[in-house]
């Protein structure tokens, strides 16, 4: 019988698939089927900064509620709107969530400033989940950062939590870094117990019958792991940090295609909006059968074999891929015409 176990953070694992963070991990109820499923670890949804800012502002519009009672009102409107959950109710339901399952729980953190990020880092921790995930992105503005001043400011952020807390931390990271290998080898040195690979930003769309912005939030599918997927086999082996490879993991095989590049875990979000909880169940007994078929015992005897350190073909992870695309563009110009 096959042994899926994998560490991950320091922690053991019973198996490599842990459910990314999402609305579905705030309902307990779908949160317990998720581990009877066999999900190996669960990062709750995020806390976001402008949750933390939008209390401290109805907070202060208390205390000033009636400064402004008189002939000529400033104002008949608040000055915000009520958000869904505040950090209050979010570290209660955190430790609710805790409470709820018995494996692995992580927060998950997406902050600008660095006492927002130390504080709820501390906050987080005290409620007895098992580890951090903090988000790290930085889109264009026009502040115009340059990048050693992005990529100093994060590494910095994670030193502060990391000195804040007693509990692993991971950091899940967009792909728009200058070098993105360079950096994570940089947090790696940092203290970063694990990076995930990558997170999935919302990005905006237009409707043009409209002409207004719209902001769909759009299912990841298999197509959208090749990213993560080499960067992962250009991971492996060159980090002392766990690497968890997110965005596009939908079946057994994504899965095992992963690990195969080296990951010690993936995380999954999109198959479980599409296909339920219970498709977690027939990925791990995929896995299974695919490693009773090729005689592997544990992750450990085929993680990395295809990874860019341990693999006889580097192509894949250079630029020859791309020359020899190019080099054959007729013939797959046929083929594709062929089959459409």
């Amino acid at each position: 019988m096959a042994d899926l176990r994998t560490k991950y953070m320091g922690l053991e694992l019973k198996g490599p698939i842990i459910a990314g963070a999402s609305n579905l991990v705030t309902d307990i109820h779908k949160l317990q089927k998720l581990e009877e499923a066999g999900v190996a670890a669960i990062v709750y949804k995020s806390l976001f900064e402008e949750q933390v800012e939008l209390e401290n502002l109805e907070l202060y519009e208390l205390k000033t509620e009636y400064e402004h009672r008189h002939a000529e009102q400033v104002t008949l409107f608040p000055n915000s709107q009520n958000v869904p959950e505040s950090p209050d109710d979010y570290l209660l339901n955190l430790r609710k969530a805790r409470e709820a399952v018995k494996v692995p729980l992580f927060a998950s953190l997406n902050a600008i400033s660095d006492d927002i990020w130390v504080e709820y880092a501390a906050k987080a921790a005290a409620t007895g989940v098992d580890g951090l995930e903090l988000n790290f992105y930085s889109l264009p503005d026009e502040s115009g950062n340059d990048r050693e001043t992005i990529e100093k400011k994060q590494i910095e952020t994670l030193r502060k939590v990391k000195a804040a807390v007693k509990i692993p931390v991971a950091v899940k990271l967009t792909p728009y870094y200058t070098n993105t290998l360079r950096f994570i080898a940089e947090l790696d040195r940092a203290g970063a117990d694990a990076v995930v690979v990558f997170n999935r930003l919302l990005q905006p769309d237009i409707d043009i019958f409209s002409e207004t912005h719209t902001m769909p939030y759009n299912l990841s599918s298999s197509e959208d792991n090749r990213l993560p997927l080499r960067i992962t086999g250009m991971l492996h082996g060159n980090v002392k940090a766990s690497v968890c490879t997110s965005t596009g993991v939908y079946s057994a095989n994504d899965v095992i295609k992963m690990l195969l590049a080296g990951a010690d875990a993936v995380q999954v979000v999109s198959t479980l909006y599409r296909n339920g909880v219970e498709v977690v169940k027939s990925m791990n007994e995929e896995i299974e059968k695919w490693m009773d078929g090729h005689g592997y015992t544990g992750l450990d005897s085929f993680r990395g074999k295809l990874s860019m350190k341990k693999s006889d073909n580097k192509l894949p992870y250079t630029r020859a891929q791309y020359i020899d695309f190019m080099m054959n563009s007729g013939d797959i110009m046929k083929k594709y015409r062929a089959l459409s």
